[in-house]
């Protein structure tokens, strides 16, 4: 891989105050106190394996994902930055995102995460009604969210506004009447998910059970088609299906991961795509926040799986990532990787259906090919 291409690192902090129903990451609610530095010390070991492996790599953005991130203290968020910059070069206009809940506690770490070099950041809002908040599992009010994610425009030159739709119960006028509200409120990123119910999750059981009642496809349909034109009315265009900016505000780490770039994740579960010759290692950490840390103090790191990618199975995933993007695919890459070209017959027909644009040497899905772009996707690759 040539060193001038985007490298990220992805941090996983996997401890939550409460476990939301819908939610299927690997996070966990400890009631006794948790070290924090001895998990910041942890990443950073792991870190360092991870360095071994990826030798002239220059990082060009750092995501703290999880779990809820800001619960970490600053300090273990300095530690770890410190870290990084110990162990690789890193650009000097890096994006370093952190994800972070807007209870007042957390907000008052922002300055803390800000003076450790964090430059964006993503404020979990998922409602402005405080019945689905409370729904959703969210510990946090309206108002508090708003106050903030004020907060976080103040201290950060970057923030995006996270919201959910197609909540249960949700209907046209109230999505329309709250995306307005979070629009006027935006800094110039929105991050704007489609509620899925997510195996083994407390809604999967409810919706199983017949005890949730969620927007049907058409309601649901309808849901997105307000969420574009409204995003549209206000300049912030879906450069990815559920992410909307202004020109140059997009999420750099995350568009590197729809165009199949190379990372390297460090923390329970996390994951990594290291780029091995013609081929890529896909790596995977155990979930379990205590037995992971115990697998790095023992062994420098706590993989547990590590699985060759062929070049044909990389162009599936580079198609299955990069469609999701507004500005498509390369289909030179994708000739590249598979050693095969599309099928035109496959291609003309969805472009006929209205499913897929061709421009030059990129495809690209429209917005009636996005609401089923898994269908759009099983036709180009089967």
């Amino acid at each position: 891989m040539s060193t001038a291409e985007p490298f990220g690192l992805y941090v996983h902090w996997p401890f939550c105050k409460a476990k939301c129903p819908y939610c299927d990451f690997n996070s966990h609610v400890r009631h006794e106190r948790v070290d924090e530095m001895s998990f910041a010390r942890a990443l950073v070991t792991e870190l360092e394996w991870q360095r071994r492996r990826t030798s002239g790599r220059t990082v060009s953005s750092i995501f703290f994902g999880g779990g809820t991130p800001s619960l970490m203290p600053p300090a273990a968020v300095a530690h770890v930055l410190d870290g990084i910059a110990a162990l690789w070069p890193v650009s000097s206009d890096a994006e370093i995102t952190l994800e972070a809940n807007p209870t007042s506690v957390e907000a008052e770490n922002f300055r803390g995460y800000r003076s450790a070099g964090v430059n964006r950041v993503s404020v979990g809002v998922q409602s402005l009604n405080a019945a689905d908040l409370a729904a959703l599992g969210r510990q946090h009010t309206p108002d508090e969210a708003l106050a903030a994610f004020r907060l976080a425009a103040r201290i950060f030159p970057r923030v995006s506004f996270d919201l959910i739709y197609a909540r249960p119960g949700q209907t046209r006028e109230t999505w329309t009447s709250e995306l307005e509200i979070a629009l006027k409120e935006q800094q110039g990123h929105m991050s704007l998910y489609q509620l899925t119910i997510e195996p083994e999750t407390r809604y999967a059981d409810l919706f199983a059970a017949g005890k949730l009642d969620i927007p049907g496809d058409d309601l649901a349909a309808d849901l997105y088609d307000i969420t574009q034109e409204l995003t549209a009315k206000y300049r912030l265009p879906c450069y990815e299906i559920s992410n909307h900016a202004a020109f140059g505000q997009e999420s750099r780490h995350n568009l590197l991961y729809w165009r199949y770039g190379e990372y390297a994740g460090a923390g329970p579960g996390a994951h990594s795509r290291l780029q091995d010759g013609a081929n890529r290692l896909a790596l995977v950490a155990e979930k379990h926040p205590e037995a992971w840390r115990d697998m790095v103090r023992e062994k420098g790191h706590g993989m547990v799986s590590e699985d060759i990618i062929l070049p044909a199975e990389q162009a599936r995933e580079f198609v299955l990532m990069g469609l999701r993007v507004a500005e498509g695919i390369d289909m030179r890459r994708y000739e590249q990787l598979s050693g095969t070209t599309f099928d035109p017959r496959k291609t003309t027909s969805l472009v006929e259906l209205g499913m897929i644009a061709v421009d030059g040497t990129r495809i690209i899905a429209t917005q009636s090919g996005r609401r089923v772009l898994n269908a759009v996707i099983a036709e180009l690759v089967a």
